[in-house]
């Protein structure tokens, strides 16, 4: 990578970064442009040149941050027998929240907002994340190791959406709590339901 790449890919994480600070802390609506530059230390025209718009920008946000997530998810259940990655989804899940808190704390509060122009990204991009997790479940179903009843979807929405508010919850209420204490404690919750 040249130099020019280089600071371009760096300002472009600035840039992802004061957003996803800033409409985590104010949400979407209420988050400007000027907001966006001024947090990450540019000039109003430099958020312009790497993003068309607010919503580009956020757009790109959401391919980021959920590529990431999913890209932990692949390399958390990489050869693992079913049980063991479920676990490790859920350890996985755990750490990157914990890492991107205010990005997950805006997908939470936008995940649910179906009137915003990037909500089919959104779909699409949860679906990859969700489908590692479905691909573990269906694995396990097949292996036995899961109940041969278990609706393969739901449970996975069930496991990716418990992780995200659980997650949350701890690190907003009870960010004292070891990030071992709340694994097991979801664990427990998927080894009844299993």
């Amino acid at each position: 990578m040249d130099g020019r790449t280089r600071r371009r890919e760096d300002t472009r994480q600035r840039l992802f970064e004061a957003a996803v600070e800033l409409i985590a802390e104010q949400g979407f609506s209420a988050t400007t442009v000027d907001d966006i530059a001024l947090r990450a230390r540019v000039a109003k025209g430099t958020v312009y040149y790497n993003f068309a718009s607010k919503s580009v920008l956020f757009e790109e946000l959401l391919r980021h941050g959920i590529g990431l997530l999913t890209d932990e998810f692949r390399a958390a259940v990489a050869g693992l027998p079913p049980r063991e990655a479920v676990a490790a989804l859920i350890r996985a899940q755990l750490e990157y929240i914990r890492r991107y808190r205010a990005f997950a704390q805006l997908l939470l509060s936008e995940m649910w907002r179906t009137n915003r122009e990037w909500q089919q990204t959104l779909v699409l991009l949860r679906e990859q994340a969700i489908g590692v997790i479905a691909e573990t479940v269906r694995a396990g179903v097949d292996s036995g190791d899961l109940p041969p009843e278990l609706d393969v979807r739901v449970a996975s929405s069930a496991l990716f959406g418990v992780g995200l508010v659980v997650a949350v919850d701890w690190l907003v209420f009870q960010p004292e709590r070891a990030i071992e204490d709340v694994e097991q404690s979801l664990l427990a919750i998927v080894r009844r339901v299993a």
